[in-house]
């Protein structure tokens, strides 16, 4: 079809539609030309397209004008019946609801059973911004803004009210103007079973939150100290990385004693398999000024190891911290029992175990650092100094300290552990610096030395009861070997555990009355132990 005969036909309008666009208030002449155009624009060539768009500008003078929609229902005649509406809804819908003039003061209350203890019908005169809190007045001043423009409210407001007994009343209002000269009815909900159960919500959150915490720190503490007990720690010489130091834990995790590393080249001790990568991290970490860690495991090992090596200088020469331990990654059931046997660890070990920072001010301790230092929370000795704690008039404790955090470590020095009363028991301390963290710490182990006095481990119980044989019957010298025997025995439980009358009865199996009788017959009673009825200090000289 050509562009004239299209035109044409669409010209043709049929007499229906005509009175149908007549009653809908459209010029009937106007329709047709739309459709011309359209026409036109389909079968009219390229070029010509350009030149009716440019008509495109006229075709929205002809479009249909939009048909009005119904105004809001008008409730003005319902302003008479305010007060009536707002009991009602306050008794059915809602908890309180009020009465608002066209000056945004309060006319009337009705108050639900909810609130009715909160001394709400007070507000009566007064403007609905002043009953609330001064940080939600805006909430307010809001609302009575829409709803004066608009006749009703589009969402709610949450506001407070300060109400009797210096608490709060969170509630959710909405409102409605009755008319466009009207007041305004507004109608709010009680929020404090809400609020009461957020605020029961956060505070569960937060108790998981400390709990979780809680447990990280725990965690932290006891892998802490489980490294500072059981790690391997070896300082060598940068340059030829021979063995300057070694702790006791060298042995169990290289299979030698520490006094056989010592003065030799560490590489020449360690398996072939991982040899020349532990070389790689030594020689990078001497190189770079920076320390490495890596991860090992090969044939010769006990199991995979965790290695770190950190470059440090003493008195002018650059040295390195090699510090190994066995690989604890794991994941679920295996890193939760990983973490139960270090926990008992820590608790149980004899061994004190304690980290301070660089200046000696204790961090963390074990069980055993507590009945050492004669105290009974570890709160307590936090940010102490670790020579004052420990009772240390010669300096020695301090000297310790200093050594460690200049040389690095520090390994089977026999040191003394003082009380209040003078009394000074004998421990043999390891130590090391830990710099691992985000700040240098100093990592101590005191181990109690064992061995007796010496009026006590040179005492030999068959020592002149030899003579007496063909002299005494058996039956008696048996009574006097078991009497001396016993005496050592108690003595020397007593000095493994720091004079704790508690503990050393536990060990030996009888009760602390039994034990404490005992020791008054053996004549221990008189040399001080902690808990006996003398309740002084432990001192065996």
């Amino acid at each position: 079809m050509t562009p004239r005969g299209a035109l044409r036909q669409a010209l043709r309008l049929d007499p229906g539609e005509r009175a149908k666009e007549r009653r809908g208030g459209r010029c009937p002449s106007r329709v047709p030309t739309i459709r011309a155009f359209v026409i036109i624009e389909r079968h009219r060539p390229g070029a010509a397209r350009l030149a009716t768009r440019r008509r495109r500008l006229a075709t929205s003078l002809i479009e249909t004008p939009p048909v009005p929609t119904p105004s809001d229902p008008d409730l003005s005649a319902l302003s008479p019946l305010a007060n009536e509406l707002a009991t009602t809804i306050a008794r059915v819908a809602s908890d309180i609801a009020l009465v608002i003039d066209r000056h945004g003061v309060i006319s009337a209350v009705a108050e639900g059973a909810a609130v009715q203890a909160q001394g709400c019908s007070q507000w009566v005169g007064r403007r609905w911004v002043d009953t609330v809190s001064a940080g939600t007045r805006p909430k307010i001043q809001s609302l009575l803004d829409e709803v004066t423009r608009s006749g009703v409210v589009s969402r709610r407001r949450e506001v407070s009210h300060p109400a009797q007994g210096g608490d709060e009343l969170p509630v959710t209002w909405s409102a409605i103007r009755l008319g466009a000269d009207g007041p305004v009815l507004a109608v709010g909900r009680d929020l404090r079973a809400v609020a009461a159960i957020q605020q029961r919500f956060v505070e569960a959150q937060q108790d998981m939150e400390r709990h979780y915490w809680s447990r990280r720190q725990a965690e932290n503490r006891y892998q802490l100290l489980f490294q500072v007990a059981n790690d391997a720690v070896l300082v060598l010489d940068a340059s030829s990385l021979v063995v300057v130091e070694a702790n006791a834990a060298t042995a169990e995790l290289f299979g030698r004693e520490g006094a056989e590393l010592l003065h030799k080249p560490l590489t020449d001790n360690l398996p072939a398999s991982v040899r020349a990568a532990v070389l790689e991290l030594l020689v990078t970490a001497r190189s770079t000024g920076r320390g490495g860690e890596m991860r090992v495991r090969g044939p010769g090992l006990p199991a995979a190891l965790d290695i770190a090596a950190t470059p440090f200088t003493v008195d002018g020469r650059r040295q390195l911290m090699l510090r190994a331990r066995r690989d604890t990654s794991r994941t679920g059931a295996a890193d939760g029992l990983a973490l139960s046997r270090m926990a008992e660890f820590v608790e149980t070990t004899p061994d004190a175990v304690v980290i301070t920072d660089s200046a000696g001010g204790i961090l963390m301790a074990n069980p055993a650092f507590l009945r050492l230092a004669r105290q009974t929370e570890e709160a307590q000795l936090r940010s102490r100094a670790l020579p004052e704690l420990l009772f240390d008039p010669t300096g020695a404790w301090a000297q310790l300290v200093a050594q460690v955090r200049s040389a690095g470590m520090v390994s089977n020095l026999a040191m003394d552990v003082g009380a209040l009363d003078g009394s000074r028991q004998r421990v043999r301390a390891s130590a090391a610096l830990m710099t691992e963290g985000e700040q240098a710490c100093l990592g101590f182990v005191l181990r109690p030395d064992h061995r007796l006095p010496e009026h006590l481990a040179g005492d030999d119980v068959l020592a002149g009861l030899l003579d007496q044989v063909g002299r005494v019957p058996l039956a008696d010298l048996l009574v006097e070997v078991a009497h001396r025997a016993e005496r050592q025995l108690i003595a020397s439980a007593l000095l493994r555990v720091a004079g704790q009358i508690d503990v050393a009865a536990e060990a030996l199996g009888m009760t602390p009355e039994a034990l404490a009788l005992r020791m008054q017959r053996h004549g221990l009673t008189g040399l001080g132990y902690p808990g006996s009825p003398s309740g002084s200090a432990p001192s065996l000289n």
